[in-house]
């Protein structure tokens, strides 16, 4: 199974007559983008901003940021099970747009401006310089439902809008010479030529059963992860468009673009590329409902990392609170017991600075613990010149000058390896 990125650098996105890659200077069409989104009946009209790195601006609530990308004929299609059809992603050549990205905006006028705060694109200044987000060039989209539209199917509408408008842009580049191509795989633990080498594997939470999901909330190749045991997967289908984020941005701060890019799994490739490790695979999992939820999940994805991975070591990171943190902590301790060895994520969801808050298990075999940030950092942000927002008392809150926790702000904080903040020991 091989993925190949075909990678176009985009450092100017700009409207135009028609929708074309020039160099790097991508060129959209306005209207007929517009045109695209707005089939969906759902949808009375989508706003269209493009927005620059360092300009003084703010958008949100940040709905998603999604990396536009197109797949070349015969491979797997475009986010199958959402926008394609149901397939295995994660084959073929996909075309990125790197260096640009669509944000997509909650434009439900029910989001209060507190809401509005858990994320939020800041292109510039001191909060800004922490974001990777601040660094790209994007499309920002405002998609506005019909009134009689449900809360839930509005979620929807907005997240098919901002993947449209993805493989929309990308398809400009399908017939372009890329300037850098990446092969990821095959992988696996049957591959030949990795005798001696510690086989690794990652275990992903995707949702956390905190939340019911919506009943057309797609997470996991369109489904919503209701009834979801974890699932043996090639890592190229994380990268790939087989996995989205929940609608509700509070539940772990991933967005597409994230998992378009998931740093623990890039990261095991290039090692495994080095000769480091031999990555044998992934294992998607979601955090129980329960104790007994709980139990079942997590002997279920210890056991494929064991017995359907043969891994002798295991990443693991979570998605969520507290909950998804004590179900992380639970396989890491069933995978040691196993002699499968294991390193575990953690991030500090307390706001006191206390190691008691953030304590939440303590188990003696899991003692390989990586930190990768807490939200508790603030920093006073000026007021800006220009705000796209959701809805006006977002707009409001969003031109003041205030003071910001890390978490609010889009890219800073993440609880899977692609945080921008660390602690540090005075």
């Amino acid at each position: 199974m091989r993925l190949t990125l075909a990678r176009h650098p985009v450092t100017e996105i700009k409207f135009g007559d028609e929708t074309s890659l020039d160099g790097t200077a991508l060129s959209i069409n306005e209207s007929e983008l517009r045109a695209l989104l707005l089939e969906d009946q759902r949808l009375e009209s989508v706003g269209l901003d493009v927005v620059r790195p360092g300009e003084n601006c703010r958008a949100g609530p940040v709905f998603d940021i999604i990396e536009p990308r197109a797949k070349a004929d015969g491979g797997s299609p475009d986010f199958p099970g959402v926008l394609g059809p149901s397939a295995i992603a994660g084959i073929g050549t996909t075309h990125v747009l790197e260096g640009a990205a669509v944000t997509v905006v909650d434009c439900r006028p029910t989001v209060t401006a507190r809401a509005a705060k858990r994320s939020i694109l800041e292109m510039s200044g001191e909060g800004a310089a922490r974001s990777p987000y601040s660094a790209l060039q994007h499309l920002v989209l405002t998609p506005r439902s019909r009134a009689d539209v449900p809360s839930h199917s509005a979620l929807n509408a907005t997240r098919m809008a901002g993947l449209k408008a993805a493989v929309y842009m990308a398809q400009a580049a399908r017939t372009r010479q890329p300037i850098t191509t990446e092969t990821l795989g095959p992988i696996g633990p049957t591959e030949p030529g990795r005798e001696g080498l510690h086989r690794v594997a990652y275990i992903g939470q995707i949702y956390s059963r905190q939340r019911s999901p919506e009943i057309d909330e797609h997470i996991f190749y369109g489904l919503n992860t209701t009834g979801m045991l974890p699932v043996l997967t090639n890592p190229n289908e994380w990268l790939d468009g087989a996995v989205l984020p929940s609608y509700d941005t509070s539940l772990g701060g991933a967005e597409t673009y994230f998992y378009q890019n998931h740093p623990v799994i890039t990261d095991l490739y290039r090692r495994h590329n080095e000769g480091e490790l031999n990555f044998v695979g992934a294992v998607a999992s979601i955090s129980g409902l329960d104790n007994e939820d709980r139990d079942r999940l997590c002997q279920v994805a210890a056991h494929l990392v064991k017995w359907g991975l043969n891994a002798d070591a295991a990443v693991l990171t979570k998605h969520g609170g507290g909950v998804p943190h004590a179900d992380m902590a639970q396989t890491a301790r069933l995978l040691e017991r196993m002699e499968v060895s294991t390193a575990v994520m953690v991030s500090d969801m307390s706001r006191d600075r206390r190691v008691e808050s953030a304590l939440l298990f303590n188990f003696p075999e899991v003692n390989a613990i990586v930190y990768c940030g807490g939200g508790d950092t603030k920093w006073t942000v000026p007021a800006v010149e220009r705000i796209i927002a959701g809805n006006p008392q977002v707009e409001e809150m969003l031109a003041q000058s205030q003071e910001l926790m890390a978490s609010s702000i889009a890219g800073v904080v993440n609880q899977q390896g692609a945080s921008h903040v660390r602690a540090m020991t005075y």
